[in-house]
């Protein structure tokens, strides 16, 4: 992949980010946090999860090792105090893309797992897990969101690229 496509996914993401966090504007600040049968325990839970690894991943990317302290949830009492830091996380991801040469999405990268064992894969390799894994959480708030009658509507690909033409 090149910078061009990776920078696509991106803004993808963040079309697709932003339409869930709209939906989720809608929600009273005991709904974002209230318990739910998630993996990850809330709505709350779900957005944080997506928030750290993008913290964790572009700390690799960028310093070669993960941020020494991460979000919890917390931290957010309410989605618009989330939505700011999700927003700038993913803000400061595309702008290392950006930054990047043509062939800078093939540059290896070397870091080590939360259990220290040592892995090596490529800037576009890890753009498209970052991205990947924002968009099956997605799914999994978009259900709770539906549950409370605010779903974010149609958040696939296609519907992001009719609209920008």
């Amino acid at each position: 992949m090149n910078k061009t496509d990776l920078l696509f996914l991106l803004d993808y993401t963040d079309w697709a980010n932003d339409r869930l966090l709209q939906a989720a504007e809608k929600l009273t600040p005991e709904q974002f946090a209230a318990a739910h049968r998630t993996t990850y325990g809330s709505l709350r839970g779900i957005l944080v999860h997506v928030l750290v690894a993008y913290k964790i991943w572009r700390g690799r990317l960028q310093e070669g090792s993960a941020p020494a302290s991460l979000p919890a949830q917390e931290d957010f009492t309410d989605i618009a105090s989330f939505s700011a830091h999700l927003k700038a996380e993913h803000g400061a991801l595309r702008a290392y893309v950006a930054s990047l040469d043509e062939a800078g999405g093939q540059h290896l990268v070397d870091y080590r797992t939360s259990r220290g064992e040592p892995y090596q894969n490529a800037v576009w390799q890890i753009v498209l897990q970052v991205t990947n894994h924002a968009m099956q959480h997605r799914s999994e708030a978009a259900e709770v969101l539906t549950e409370y009658g605010c779903s974010p509507g149609n958040l696939d690909l296609i519907f992001y690229l009719r609209q920008a033409a």
